[in-house]
């Protein structure tokens, strides 16, 4: 058996394997996207907590403000009634009148934070209604990502198994070079030479589908030695069922 035909069975095992894990690795995903989504919903509740814990001090200094602004008020009113002159009167009038023009203001400033403090309450409530629906989701997420690991562990566990030993038959060169490729081009780390014209003794790589030189075909077919394709450097096999169309045209 050639390196060539022993790295393929390595190949089709790891095909399985990463079929079996493309399951589980989509309800991961999932879940994934489930827990992004609830975190992204708490910094928003956090946020929102924070905004209402100052607007609520806010609000409280500028009522409180507004409170004492009245109480004094109350005693300029006073010493308007108690005034000796007409000058006194005017002057106490007009303080009066700057101190209500300044509490209408915290009044109304009081007021905006109260409407802002309802709203941030109602965005807190719909939130919470977010957050519950979402972390219903999460439990079905991580009962389906459970139940997937579940059915393929007794598999995988024989693929890999099944793997550990052909990859025993692998010299190591091989065995690197295919890592590498694995890494780079996953799934087209081999691919199969396909037969474009058997008379023009033309094949192509089934990766890139780019035509192969002909010293390309001798080495394979000829020598059973490890060859990469020229242009996109997987490592090319022939299936048993073209092997002799290929080696026919080159007669």
């Amino acid at each position: 058996m050639t390196v060539t035909e022993r790295l393929l069975r390595v190949f089709r095992v790891d095909r399985q394997i990463d079929g079996l894990r493309s399951r589980l690795r989509a309800a991961e995903r999932f879940l994934a996207q489930q827990n992004h989504q609830i975190e992204q919903i708490e910094q928003r509740r956090a946020s929102l907590e924070s905004q209402l814990r100052q607007l609520q001090a806010a609000q409280l200094e500028a009522e409180g403000e507004s409170a004492q602004i009245e109480e004094h008020i109350e005693v300029l009113r006073e010493r308007m009634n108690t005034a000796k002159t007409n000058k006194e009167y005017k002057a106490v009038l007009a303080e009066v009148n700057t101190f209500k023009a300044k509490k209408d203001e915290l009044d109304t400033r009081s007021l905006e934070m109260l409407e802002k403090i309802e709203q941030i309450k109602q965005q807190q409530a719909e939130l919470v209604a977010q957050a519950e629906e979402r972390a219903k989701v999460r439990e079905v997420a991580e009962s389906d990502r459970e139940a997937r690991a579940e059915e393929i562990r007794e598999k995988l566990a024989e693929l890999e198994a099944a793997r550990a030993e052909l990859v025993r038959e692998v010299p190591p060169k091989a065995l690197t070079v295919y890592a590498e490729l694995v890494e780079r081009l996953d799934e087209d780390a081999m691919a199969q030479i396909e037969i474009a014209d058997k008379k023009r003794h033309e094949f192509h790589c089934g990766s890139c589908m780019m035509l192969l030189p002909v010293e390309t075909m001798s080495g394979l077919l000829s020598h059973g030695r490890l060859t990469q394709c020229p242009s996109c450097g997987c490592i090319l096999y022939v299936e048993e069922s073209d092997r002799e169309i290929m080696t026919s045209t080159k007669r």
